[in-house]
């Protein structure tokens, strides 16, 4: 490798890691901002609020990378060839590809980053937050109760708190319960006070009224119920019961599964889940490499504009709109060939194509230019 190729790469590598790291961080930033009230209201820790947001970066630089991969090469050349170096470079007898072989090594890295990101990091942060969630959800449901809201802890349970006192005591309590099938309990209490035992949190309540309909045994669904109401001091119910399950009955989506597992999934999992599955393993395996084909769109756009004395926008905003335009037709691809997988093929043709295409303009579009002095004589 040259001193010039390093000179470059330095550069870029350099312009690639700050950018990656300050857009993921700006991302990270504003996607935390929904997990800061269980720090500031709800008790939540500090280490594991950083600990559970962390997890989403992976998934972050996974998306990322490619664009600012993208983003740092056009700039960089540009910015060269404002500064007349690529002209003192190309003087020297450099073609285009020798010029791009600090961008491609650079998109090479990235490329073997997303793949570690993607076939692995992603896969295992994932799965470990939506754990954290579940874990939240059952074992700190007591966090989740917010005063004048009603809170659904689980899919069958409701709790209304009117006020919560600085000692965690709650004043004016109704709680609608639905997990015993057919006989719904409504309870109504003074105040209640939340305590962590080793099943989960348990709420104890004061002074209050259970209230439950009843049909008395009677088989015949018609029969009207009958309510029973008990008065009681103390009673004590069970939060965590509203939502338990245990990890193996949790289902997980495709964001949180291998790739072994997206490819051959269990035999209950549906069809319309096995059309997402198969659609996010050929995202993965294809994703990573529009790190290197976005590099070698940047450098057609680059490398192509031509020299202008007094520099130009010119160049970046036709690689910004061209990049604005290949990314929402990756969304639309990825959404159409988890509906029909026979679309499967677009997700390789959006990742391949760019770069093929753009190394032909870097090649100096051979047969076309051939051809084109062919018909000017």
């Amino acid at each position: 490798m040259s001193r010039l190729d390093t000179y470059m790469m330095r550069q870029l590598g350099a312009a690639l890691l700050a950018v990656t790291v300050g857009l993921a961080a700006l991302v990270w930033l504003t996607q935390s901002l929904r997990f800061i009230e269980l720090v500031l209201d709800r008790g939540l820790s500090l280490w594991v609020f950083l600990e559970l947001t962390g997890l989403l970066l992976p998934s972050f630089f996974g998306v990322i990378l490619p664009i600012t991969t993208f983003v740092v090469t056009l700039f960089t050349y540009v910015r060269l060839a404002s500064d007349r170096e690529l002209v003192v470079m190309r003087a020297a007898g450099l073609s285009n590809w020798q010029l791009a072989r600090p961008a491609l090594a650079i998109g090479t890295v990235a490329t073997m980053l997303c793949y570690v990101l993607n076939l692995w990091l992603t896969p295992v942060s994932a799965r470990a937050f939506r754990e954290w969630q579940f874990e939240i959800r059952n074992q700190m449901a007591g966090l989740l109760l917010q005063e004048g809201v009603f809170s659904a802890v689980g899919e069958e349970l409701t709790v209304y708190a009117r006020s919560r006192d600085a000692d965690g005591t709650l004043r004016g309590i109704l709680v609608h319960d639905t997990r015993e099938r057919g006989a719904p309990v409504t309870i109504l209490a003074e105040s209640g006070r939340l305590t962590q035992t080793p099943e989960g949190p348990r709420v104890t309540l004061f002074n209050g009224q259970r209230q439950q309909l009843e049909r008395g045994g009677q088989p015949d669904a018609n029969a009207v119920p009958r309510l029973s109401v008990l008065s009681f001091q103390e009673n004590s119910l069970d939060l965590a019961r509203a939502s338990r399950g245990t990890e193996a009955s949790r289902f997980r989506n495709a964001q949180e599964r291998t790739l072994e597992e997206l490819f051959h999934p269990e035999p209950e999992i549906s069809v319309r889940d096995r059309r997402r599955f198969l659609a996010e393993a050929h995202q993965r395996l294809a994703g990573p490499l529009t790190a290197l084909s976005f590099a070698m769109l940047a450098l057609a756009v680059a490398l192509t504009a031509g020299f202008r004395r007094h520099g130009g926008t010119g160049p970046l905003a036709i690689g910004a709109l061209v990049m604005v335009g290949l990314l929402a037709l990756g969304l639309g691809i990825g959404s159409m060939a988890a509906r029909q997988p026979k679309l499967i093929f677009l997700i390789w043709l959006h990742a391949l194509l760019p770069g093929i295409i753009s190394a032909w303009v870097v090649g100096g579009m051979p047969g076309l230019t051939e051809r084109l002095r062919g018909w000017a004589r």
